[in-house]
């Protein structure tokens, strides 16, 4: 393993028609899975402060981390947020950007919405994942993830937009593409859940024990339809685990990493080798419980 953090190369690509930033941090060996971290609906690259690198150093991996459409310094928003937006970033997006950088078989390890978007992912391209690590997922709309963005409405002026513009160009933006959307009466039937009888690679689910966003019914209904699923809950966690308790994190997703090769029987995922190309195009820019099931 590296003994110092590794340093991270950025670069601004072309996706999907926009321009989103984007930072790669190489693999110490060549035989080692990519990790491709989704963030949160709030989040934005600059958000997941040190933890790829952290995450390069305790896995041995390569890492790409990326700011959607709308986020952090990738391109802002130009219209409003449509209902299918995640079901788009995870079915056109997320290939597309995969295939800029030649990754095949990933690891995701996504938050929140980026949990949903790998899991849309990993339905619908289930030959080409390595395996999920989802942070607090979400594949219905729970009451108690309304009450959290209404919430969020409130204290936003007060609490959230000071915090937000400092990671965000429009922090107003995409504030209200996602509140705006979480409360519409037409997105209270959005749910992901026909996509996970297809997704054949393991899967480690991570929730806060105190999450404001989703309860254990968004991780119980994945591991009823998904096989190879391992729940981990941490005690006095809320939203954020990588945040919270990034140690535990951290222990948890090299675990599970080095049982999803060791299972695999030493096949190797392709490096992206691609990555380093793009790159030369730089811009600005406690206690853990544990589960496991087969459900099949």
């Amino acid at each position: 393993m590296r003994s110092a953090l590794a340093a991270r190369e950025s670069a601004a690509l072309m996706i999907d028609g926009r321009t989103l930033e984007a930072c790669w941090l190489a693999p110490e060996r060549e035989h080692r899975p990519t990790i491709v971290l989704l963030h949160e609906a709030l989040g934005s690259l600059s958000l997941w402060k040190d933890f790829p690198e952290r995450l390069a150093q305790r896995t041995g991996c390569g890492v790409l981390a990326y700011s959607r459409y709308g986020h952090g310094h990738s391109e802002p928003l130009k219209e409003k947020r449509n209902i299918g937006y995640i079901h788009h970033e995870g079915e056109v997006v997320l290939p597309e950007l995969l295939a800029q950088f030649g990754i095949s078989r990933p690891i995701l390890l996504g938050h929140s919405d980026g949990a949903s978007i790998a899991l849309i992912y990993a339905g619908k391209y289930q030959d080409n994942v390595s395996g999920l690590v989802l942070e607090a997922p979400h594949v219905f709309v729970e009451d108690a993830t309304v009450s959290g963005v209404v919430q969020a409405g409130l204290e936003y002026e007060t609490a959230l937009r000071q915090k937000l513009s400092r990671h965000h160009q429009d922090a107003d933006g995409i504030f209200r593409a996602w509140h705006d959307l979480w409360i519409n009466p037409r997105f209270q039937r959005w749910t992901i859940e026909s996509y996970l009888p297809t997704i054949a690679c393991p899967a480690l689910l991570i929730q806060g024990e105190h999450d404001g966003y989703g309860t254990m019914a968004q991780l119980q209904a994945i591991q009823s339809r998904v096989s190879q699923t391992e729940i981990c809950v941490l005690p006095g966690c809320g939203h954020s685990p990588h945040r919270e308790q990034p140690d535990i994190v951290l222990s948890r997703v090299a675990e599970f990493i080095s049982g999803t090769q060791h299972a695999q029987h030493g096949r190797s995922a392709d490096l992206p080798w691609a990555a380093a190309a793009l790159m030369c195009r730089k811009s600005p820019p406690s206690e853990i419980h544990i589960s496991k099931v087969n459900a099949r």
